[in-house]
């Protein structure tokens, strides 16, 4: 989620803000069928309009369904706007007009209204905002699925004060019952067969809602990456926080975009991308849990001292067993790829291969496997890679568009697979990507060919 900018000085003028959020099971199903009408009555008139010689295209359709979409996203908060932020990290996914509508959700969403932030303190504290602060801006700077940050003041420091939306934890719950079975006959899937991932899932989506753990998580994390350079974490202040409030430094820097924008030197952004890729290879191989949303609203970034990366909200923090961290470095490990027993029996150590499975369709998962960790597994395999290179992330993303293409693999409609893989990929297509943005070379830490 993101959380702060580098000034608290006034805001830019923010969407409406809303008095309220739909909770219900039944709210949220009438909010997803009223959108649904409105995107059909979007089909109607595009039709309508090209029948009667219109120039009308399918991108001003898109367009339309997007905003209403977005719109009605935006509303529900929780999990379903969460699913758009991860939506809009996986580029070349969504329509143009889609990506650009949720790629909003990475950074600005309408915030609550000021007595329903009024309402969480008294609720909390007992009191209001203005009487635990010496300064409490009402109006939100940045709000987001799970909750939204305030910029406070209090003995002389600068603050961040984030705000959890009423009853998101119950509607994490309800969307993913209402949801579930609807995607289940769509997809044709079995549902004992995709209980593990919705489990990993949902318990990883009503974490986020757990301030009390992110404290813990945060400074738990903060205090075992001190040693890594160009790296900052802001304090947390556990007397200023409770169950859906959460306080903590107020750190300057920029989001990505706006970093970009100022148009940094490349020693810079190599810094930058050294210091993402260092920090996450610490949390994979010492801390063995990862930093699990990395998506360009939660670091900010600075030029100063070469280079420097503040992280931000660790709601969702992954953690990794020691069989889940031993598989999944050995499926990346240089040599892997060179040996065909050794990866066949990785592979039947991670679920994707079975014994049961027919000589054909195993042949098909060990070709497909391979040619995903020849690519996903580059970075790791030379000692310096340059992530400038856009054809790399292209071809990535293209990877994934031939495999959606192929007859055999659509066929198969049961997930394969330890679930844990779920959020760890999550998170190496995030880095990926945010090095690819800032067009930064790293020393991989692999060994010299």
């Amino acid at each position: 989620m993101s959380e702060q900018t580098d000034n608290p000085g006034p805001s830019q003028p923010e969407p409406a803000p809303l008095a309220s959020l739909p909770t219900s099971k039944v709210a949220r199903a009438a909010r997803f069928a009223k959108t649904g009408l409105k995107v059909g009555a979007n089909y109607v008139k595009h039709y309508a309009k090209r029948a009667a010689g219109a120039d009308v295209t399918p991108e001003d359709l898109h367009a339309a369904n997007a905003a209403e979409l977005y719109g009605a996203l935006s509303e529900m908060k929780g999990s379903v706007l969460k699913v758009a932020q991860m939506l809009a990290m996986e580029k070349n996914i969504l329509p143009a007009a889609y990506a650009e509508q949720f790629a909003q959700a990475q950074y600005q969403t309408p915030p609550l209204s000021g007595p329903l932030v009024s309402k969480a303190f008294r609720d909390a504290f007992g009191k209001s905002p203005y009487e635990l602060f010496d300064e409490f801006d009402p109006q939100a700077r940045q709000a987001a699925s799970i909750g939204q940050v305030h910029f406070a003041r209090k003995d002389g420091r600068a603050l961040a004060v984030k705000v959890q939306y009423p009853g998101v934890a119950d509607s994490i719950r309800s969307d993913i019952r209402l949801v579930k079975p609807i995607a289940l006959r769509v997809l044709g899937l079995d549902e004992a067969a995709v209980r593990p991932y919705m489990q990993e899932v949902e318990t990883r989506l009503l974490e986020e809602t757990d301030y009390a753990l992110e404290l813990r998580r945060g400074e738990q994390i903060a205090r075992e990456s001190a040693h890594l350079p160009h790296l900052e974490f802001p304090r947390y202040y556990p007397e200023l926080s409770a169950a859906r409030i959460l306080t903590m430094d107020w750190l300057p820097g920029q989001h990505l975009k706006e970093f970009l924008a100022t148009d940094p030197p490349q020693a810079v952004r190599n810094q930058l991308g050294q210091t993402l890729w260092d920090f996450y290879m610490h949390q994979l191989h010492a801390l063995r849990q990862v930093h699990a949303d990395p998506h360009p609203g939660n670091f900010l970034l600075r030029a100063e001292h070469g280079g420097t990366v503040g992280v931000l909200d660790f709601g969702c923090v992954k953690e990794v067993p020691a069989d889940v961290h031993q598989l999944f470095t050995a499926l990346l490990a240089p040599d892997t790829l060179a040996d065909e027993a050794r990866l066949l029996a990785l592979l039947e150590q991670a679920g994707v291969l079975r014994p049961t499975d027919a000589p054909p369709l195993r042949q098909l998962y060990l070709r497909t496997l391979h040619d995903s960790l020849s690519l996903v597994g580059r970075p790791f395999r030379q000692p310096v890679f340059d992530f400038g290179a856009p054809a790399y992330m292209e071809s990535l993303y293209a990877l994934g568009d031939n495999l959606m293409q192929q007859p055999e693999l659509r066929q198969q409609r049961e997930p394969r697979g330890s679930e844990h893989f779920i959020y760890l990929n999550r998170t190496y297509v995030g880095l990926y990507a945010l090095l690819t943005e800032l067009r930064a070379s790293v020393r991989t830490g692999a060994a010299e060919a």
